[in-house]
């Protein structure tokens, strides 16, 4: 194809110099795509794609005006495109476009949720990572350091910080890019778009410089950053992020940093397990998070979200926010006017980066103006109020500049007309008595156009004309129009502009210079409300960190105010931390299920000397939930909640580890067993003495005698190794024994009720073992045919009496194929028997025909220990087949 000239030409050349996916290309009061990046953009935003000639070639074109880019470009880097956009400017040859900013998933400031956004940088350095996360939208910045003991636990523990950022974008560093295995687990773990960027923004060197220059020379050392895979990974942060033009770095203003041992681990697993943010089927409705939130603010939502995923093990941090949501509870006519409050607030933290991009319009410096005054509002409640105010609840008001909030917002609403227009650049945007050169041009123009508007009812008493009017439009201007029966009867003065059907349209030259009059003061107008804006603007962005400030204060308000509110809906009462490793819960309902059933309360004691619960009971009696529920009081009360319980004794944890069920990863190339296998390392490797264990099953997906060694050797290691606070359910009741031998292990059981034959699951948890799991009654309460479930009844009986079972359909002639299975060895026994029930061997009975001594040669020589129940369930078939069953 010949090389495109003209504005396609432009176009392509601008779209090479930048390494973004697409290209928007001011073209006057349209936003422009060609050729590939119009079908693209067509096809993902249902634009309609025209052609356009370049040179004797035809390209596509898809375009959308330029007010309305923001929502077009927030779909696209919502889908993961990196756009680039290029803006036009006036120059006295004409004009000119360059590329201004690039906008990417992770510096995207026009959000369409709640929810953080975070860009991520990762560097590895040794058997460690260096961690930078920074949301733009509401300038938070967090730079930690991963270590692990070898590259795996580092990986481990790097997967479960990116997983808890849930970055939208990530940039690797130079040694992570190199590693595809790294990357493709990264993109499993999260739905982040990876972003190579320019390695020499990791240099140790210039990331330092980056930093000092962003938050202060001596910012590293004051907060205590001395990792050099950190400091790379943040300088390659804010490096990305002023490199796409998004204006965005003057509202990240804090540096803050933390390490592992401030927050509970909370690996992956363990937060799709409890279902924290999202249910395992990916729903927001039914999660821990939608279950507890009552916040009024999308500020408050995203705190408490971030709380429940990142609890937190200061047991003086969680007693003051404890001490908070007790006061709230106590005092529901202050909680309730407070959240009445709270319910005017907007994001200020999104608000403040808004300002600090140059985005904002007037309405938002309106919502900032609004919500500051809300600060000394929520004060008023919390100071009139002795439980409040005697609460820490008056330290998060006071951590705030109020009479600087106060004064920003009145300095606003002076400044501000009440309902300003939705663009910056047509004026309309202030009050009377702000700007005395604006007061002056408002007046003039004002005049001028007073004058226009009242020229129709003059020129119809002047003239006697009846039906005349004085108009505007984009094309002829301002003009008067006359009807037709009239249009003959007009002044000489008037100069005809346009014929209608039914109307004739004029002006004069005195209307003519009143109208370019007014289009002079309106530009002059518009120019300088502009220049006022910015400058208005500018000083709000300087007042980043106050913004940041109060809205950082209401949205711990509201998520407090949630907890509580939560708590008096629920009953739930307030736990005891303690330093020792008890967890005493009297009571305790699992936080989510008795929002949709009538919840039994379970008890549940465990302490130094019985830190190890082996939980047996019926399957379906809900061994589950009450291992669950074990780990989501702990973590809320870590989280500084009250708990669902008439009351709770809690040992803080450094960690909560789960294996419940598996997710099959066939895809990926893991077996349900792989991934199971793979969570128990893990929870080997990394829980400690002080960790919280949940095991829902080991062993299960591989066979007999292989799973129950692996659950066993677990216990052990789990009891005399890690020692950590564990609660493992079980059907392998052959574990149960362990309890009489090793110190700290103790049966505990689901009771069932078998009165007058029927099985009915008490849901109690009871101390001892049980040695039944009901599965049979389970099968029959799912709808397994009624023969089947018969038929598993006498087998299970003759099981349990080590008697010979009659193979169905067998038929030899002269007696019954059957087979003994030794539940002691694991194995079936070989041969078959007669109908009186003495064995019959090949040698005593001539008419058995060669194929079923063949499949009963099978049957002897099978090692159980060595085949999984699906595969011998289809050797059963098998055989069956080679009998010629019928």
């Amino acid at each position: 194809m010949t090389e495109a000239t003209g504005i396609v030409g432009e176009f392509l050349a601008l779209k090479e110099e930048t390494a973004a996916d697409l290209l928007a290309m001011q073209c006057g009061d349209f936003y422009e795509f060609f050729d590939e990046d119009a079908e693209t953009v067509a096809d993902e935003l249902d634009l309609k794609v025209s052609q356009k000639s370049s040179h004797g070639a035809s390209y596509p074109m898809a375009g959308v005006p330029v007010d309305d880019l923001t929502p077009y470009l927030t779909a696209l880097v919502e889908r993961g495109y990196r756009v680039a956009v290029a803006d036009q400017h006036e120059t006295d040859d004409g004009h000119e476009r360059a590329v201004t900013r690039i906008v990417t998933p992770g510096t995207l400031i026009e959000t369409r949720d709640d929810d953080a956004q975070y860009l991520t940088a990762v560097v590895r350095e040794g058997g460690g990572y260096g961690v930078a996360a920074a949301d733009v939208t509401t300038g938070q910045f967090f730079v930690t350091s991963v270590d692990g003991d070898d590259g795996d636990d580092g990986e481990g523990a790097l997967l479960t910080e990116l997983y808890k950022f849930d970055p939208a974008e990530v940039l690797p560093g130079p040694d992570v890019r190199a590693d595809e295995g790294l990357l493709e687990r990264i993109r499993d773990r999260t739905t982040a778009t990876l972003t190579l960027h320019a390695a020499d923004a990791f240099a140790p060197g210039r990331a330092r410089h980056t930093v000092g220059q962003q938050f202060g020379d001596d910012a590293l050392e004051s907060v205590g950053v001395d990792d050099e895979a950190a400091i790379r990974a943040a300088g390659a942060v804010l490096a990305y992020v002023e490199e796409t033009g998004q204006g965005a770095l003057a509202s990240v203003t804090r540096l803050q940093t933390y390490s592992g041992s401030d927050h509970v681990e909370l690996d992956a697993t363990t937060q799709r397990n409890l279902e924290l943010t999202e249910t395992m089927r990916g729903d927001r409705s039914g999660s821990l998070f939608s279950t507890i939130d009552h916040t009024v603010t999308s500020a408050g939502g995203r705190l408490l979200s971030q709380w429940l995923v990142r609890p937190r093990r200061s047991r003086e941090e969680l007693e003051r926010r404890q001490s908070a949501v007790a006061a709230l509870t106590g005092a529901a006519m202050a909680r309730e006017e407070l959240r009445d409050v709270l319910d005017g607030a907007y994001d200020l933290e999104r608000l403040a980066s808004r300002a600090a991009s140059g985005s904002a319009d007037a309405s938002d410096l309106l919502r900032i103006a609004d919500t500051l005054a809300l600060l000394s509002r929520a004060a008023d409640v919390v100071d009139g109020t002795s439980r409040l105010a005697e609460s820490p609840l008056a330290a998060v008001v006071d951590g705030a500049d109020r009479d600087a909030a106060a004064a920003l917002a009145t300095e606003l609403d002076a400044a501000l007309a009440d309902d300003p227009p939705g663009t910056v650049t047509q004026g309309g945007l202030f009050q009377r008595g702000y700007d005395d050169d604006l007061d002056e041009l408002i007046e003039r123009h004002e005049s001028a156009s007073e004058w226009i508007e009242t020229l129709d009812e003059r020129e119809k008493r002047r003239h006697g004309i009846t039906h005349l009017q004085v108009d505007r439009n984009k094309t002829d201007g301002y003009y008067i129009q006359v009807g037709k029966s009239e249009a003959n009867d007009v002044p000489e003065a008037y100069e005809a502009v346009k014929t209608l059907k039914n109307s004739e349209r004029f002006t004069t030259p005195e209307l003519a210079e009143k109208e370019r009059e007014v289009l002079r003061l309106e530009e002059k107008r518009g120019e300088l409300e502009y220049e006022l804006f910015q400058e208005l603007r500018a000083r709000v962005a300087d007042r980043a960190t106050l913004l940041q400030d109060v809205g950082r204060a209401l949205a711990e308000l509201d998520a407090l105010a949630s907890l509580a509110t939560h708590a008096v809906r629920n009953d739930w009462t307030r736990p005891e931390l303690v330093a020792d490793r008890t967890l005493d819960i009297r009571q305790g309902r699992h936080p989510v299920v008795e929002q949709t059933t009538s919840f039994v309360p379970n008890d549940l004691s465990m302490d130094n000397d019985r830190r190890f619960l082996l939980v047996t009971g019926p399957n379906m009696s809900g061994k589950s939930t009450y291992m669950r529920q074990a780990a989501l009081i702990t973590l809320l009360a870590q989280v500084g909640s009250f708990v669902p319980a008439e009351s709770a004794r809690v040992g803080l944890v450094d960690g909560i580890f789960t294996r419940v069920g598996a997710l099959d990863e066939l895809a990926q190339g893991r077996s349900t067993f792989m991934i199971e296998m793979q969570e128990l390392s893990n929870i080997l490797h990394s829980a400690t003495d002080e960790s919280l264990v949940i095991l829902d099953e080991v062993g299960r997906g591989t066979a007999t005698y292989d799973g129950i060694s692996i659950a066993w050797a677990a216990t052990e290691y789990l009891h005399n190794q890690v020692r950590a606070k564990t609660l493992f359910a079980t059907h392998y009741h052959e574990l149960t024994g362990l309890a009489d031998e090793l110190p700290a292990v103790e049966n505990v059981h689901v009771a069932a009720d078998e009165t007058g034959g029927e099985v009915t699951f008490l849901r109690t948890v009871r101390d001892g073992p049980t040695d039944r799991s009901y599965g049979i009654h389970v099968a029959d309460l799912a709808g397994v045919p009624e023969p089947v479930v018969d038929r598993s009844r006498t087998i299970l009986d003759r099981l349990r009496q080590d008697e010979a079972i009659d193979i169905k359909g067998s038929d030899t002639g002269r007696s019954t194929t059957q087979a003994v299975f030794d539940l002691n060895a694991g194995d079936f026994a070989s041969g078959t028997h007669s109908e009186d029930g003495s064995q019959v061997t090949a040698e005593d009975d001539a008419t058995i025909d060669p194929e079923t001594e063949d499949v009963l040669s099978d049957l002897a020589s099978l090692n159980l220990d060595e085949v999984p129940p699906v595969e011998l369930l289809a050797r059963v078939q098998e055989w069956q087949d080679r009998i010629d069953v019928e």
